[in-house]
């Protein structure tokens, strides 16, 4: 121990590591802080996970076309705690969009954006985007069927960018179409620029909030005034201020472990995202669906008309962006209360339910074809022979589950077909089939008259509970 202690004092003479640390955690913040203010140390905590990890990955990830989907399976089902390993950054990335995203939530709610902390919100709004973005570019690494077809749907938004637009979607794919080289700016993009980037701003985001200090519990009828809102703070921490450590930052240390440990027990219960089909570009029949922080996005691009879909994609975040960068510079002073403030929470909670409602949808995308549709089990179908079983296989061979469910089966792009000889008549079926609808084909070309008989036997046993299928009678009632 005197070896210890003789060595830390020799290391610690040589380059002033306590004069530097000293301040930082001794330095005074307003009493009763409580636990709503650890999710800023718990974000960089998350980030803190994330290098760590990116950087183990990176050892054993072949950032090359034809090796980084296999370096994905080794790491996924050969490496050595590999699949522990891709859990914890999925799972990591996901705890620090989460955290971030809190902050921000609480920052806005107690007015923490106002004077002197304009800029400190603003940076923190560039730290949202930038985790957003690492975890987009790390999706694309994954290098699967999805993996590449999200990279041309982001290329494709891009690329719609006034005056920018052609610049940045060949930059994202590496020429005019997918190139070797596409993989390769990704990677850069993920593992160098960003990551460089969040270090920049964290850095300066924790200077902020050294220098301006933490902001204090918000109380009515206190209003922020620029003018004298520097002299009662300083008063305020004088009069009532705790030292940082070990008073406040014992919750921060706390949430720090709950996060690690949360985060593990996830990679190791759950396990990472499993690896999709091989890359194929030459495959069109894809649905690229982004990991679950994006899928609102996707519901609303979905949702919207086609004409409208480019001026979403270029507008929608600048407004949003700029919205967020507007706030502290609008409304830099007066109430921070949220009694004063009704609207705050108003504004938090409908953004957080329509985010839900639309990830929920996203998640159900009943506007996608489900190509990873199992075939109707026997169950399902009611025989194991004879015309309906064989008009089932019709069903299934002939791609009809991707879009339509049967008693829970398949999509929901197309009519819920659990009972339909009940809503159409023969006629009509064979009508709908062969000349198609709104978003179905025709299938006049592709069906022999055995296969259509087939799969009509099949079909007029999907009827109501207790009722006969309308083919059973008259089509001749109603010729028309």
């Amino acid at each position: 121990m005197k070896m210890l202690d003789r060595l830390w004092h020799w290391f610690d003479d040589r380059t002033g590591v306590t004069q530097a640390i000293e301040p930082l955690l001794t330095h005074p913040v307003p009493p009763r802080l409580g636990w709503w203010y650890v999710f800023g140390s718990a974000t960089l905590t998350a980030f803190i996970v994330q290098v760590i990890t990116g950087i183990l990955l990176a050892s054993m990830y072949v950032a090359s076309p034809d090796g980084a989907y296999l370096s994905i399976k080794y790491i996924t089902e050969t490496a050595p705690v590999g699949s522990l390993l891709r859990g914890i950054h999925y799972f990591g990335a996901s705890a620090m969009i989460i955290f971030v995203g809190i902050h921000m939530i609480r920052v806005f709610l107690m007015g923490s954006y106002k004077f002197p902390r304009e800029i400190s919100w603003i940076s923190g709004v560039l730290l949202l985007l930038l985790t957003l973005g690492m975890g987009f570019t790390g999706q694309l690494l994954r290098w699967d069927q999805n993996a590449i077809w999200s990279m041309v749907v982001a290329a494709e938004q891009a690329s719609r960018v006034p005056v920018l637009g052609p610049w940045l979607g060949k930059a994202i794919l590496g020429g005019s179409t997918l190139s070797s080289t596409a993989l390769s700016h990704i990677y850069g993009i993920h593992t160098l620029i960003l990551p460089g980037l969040i270090i920049a701003v964290v850095s300066f985001h924790i200077y902020l909030v050294i220098r301006n200090g933490i902001s204090e519990r918000a109380q009515p009828g206190r209003p922020v005034d620029p003018k004298t809102y520097r002299d009662s703070y300083q008063k305020m921490l004088k009069r009532e201020g705790e030292p940082f450590w070990p008073v406040t930052a014992w919750r921060d240390v706390a949430m720090g472990v709950l996060l690690i440990v949360g985060v593990l027990v996830l990679a190791y219960v759950v396990g990472p995202p499993a690896a999709g089909t091989p890359p194929d570009p030459t495959i069109i029949q894809a649905q690229p669906r982004p990991d679950w922080y994006f899928l609102w996005y996707f519901a609303v691009l979905a949702l919207l008309p086609h004409a409208l879909e480019a001026y979403v994609m270029v507008l929608a975040p600048l407004v949003g962006g700029a919205i967020l960068i507007a706030i502290p510079l609008v409304s830099n002073r007066g109430e921070r209360s949220i009694r004063k403030r009704p609207w705050a929470p108003l504004i938090v909670v409908g953004i957080i339910v329509i985010l839900f409602s639309l990830t929920e949808l996203g998640y159900k995308a009943p506007w996608s074809p489900r190509f990873d549709a199992k075939p109707l089990p026997e169950s399902v179908i009611g025989a194991a022979s004879g015309p309906v079983y064989e008009g089932a296989q019709v069903f299934n061979k002939k791609g009809c589950l991707y879009c339509h469910q049967i008693a829970g089966h398949g999509g929901r792009r197309g009519p819920d077909l659990s009972a339909v000889a009940s809503r159409l008549t023969r006629r009509q079926l064979i009508i709908r089939i062969m000349n198609g609808a709104n978003n179905m084909p025709g299938f006049s070309g592709i069906l022999t008259p055995d296969d259509l008989e087939k799969l009509l036997a099949f079909l007029a046993t999907r009827t109501e509970p207790g009722t006969q299928p309308l083919q059973y009678q008259a089509d001749n009632k109603n010729p028309k």
